[in-house]
């Protein structure tokens, strides 16, 4: 009798565990914040993305087992992130330099910089990170300049049709252009 107790808790607790890891992924999301650094000037830029969706998009991407243990992961990650994303001001990119990435708790955090003094307004954001790999992927930059008279802060999202927002000094913080939008 105590055998077949334990062993439907058991079968419970499994099952439980497979439907969680199962609805565990129903959504797809990334998360970056832009700063300026009120010092130096330069944009400080921190992504944070689930660790198994950035190694499952490089697998896939070069058809290839990938994890930690590979020995060209520093290297893959690195060029998917400057691949993917990207600034420009008036049509000029905005030179990033790669500072790293460390993950921690299943989460992968990946740190970039400016290399010269820049300033938020009219910045161009290309983020394509994830979105070719989930269609249901949603990136939010969150970005915010306390270092001028008017302090400047906001949100912009990015999706299958968004891949290109604009910070801009409006109300709505972003660019509506149809150019931006890629369909």
């Amino acid at each position: 009798m105590y055998n077949v107790v334990l062993k439907k808790i058991l079968i419970s607790i499994i099952l439980v565990g497979v439907a969680a890891s199962a609805a565990a992924h129903t959504f797809f999301f990334g998360l970056t914040d832009i700063n300026l650094n009120s010092q130096n000037k330069h944009i400080e830029i921190i992504h944070q993305f689930t660790a198994h969706d950035i190694e499952n998009t490089l697998a896939e991407l070069k058809q290839e087992h990938f994890s930690p243990e590979h020995p060209m992961y520093d290297q893959y990650i690195q060029a998917y992130f400057e691949k993917h994303f990207s600034l420009e001001r008036n049509n000029k990119a905005i030179q990033l330099n790669w500072l790293g990435f460390e993950v921690k708790r299943g989460q992968l955090y990946a740190y970039q910089e400016s290399t010269t003094q820049n300033f938020l307004t009219d910045l161009v954001i290309k983020n394509t990170l994830l979105i070719d790999t989930y269609p249901k992927q949603v990136n939010t930059i969150n970005y915010q300049d306390l270092t001028s008279a008017e302090p400047l802060q906001g949100s912009l999202t990015y999706d299958q049709s968004r891949r290109v927002n604009t910070i801009t000094t409006t109300e709505n913080n972003a660019s509506d252009n149809l150019n931006d939008r890629i369909n």
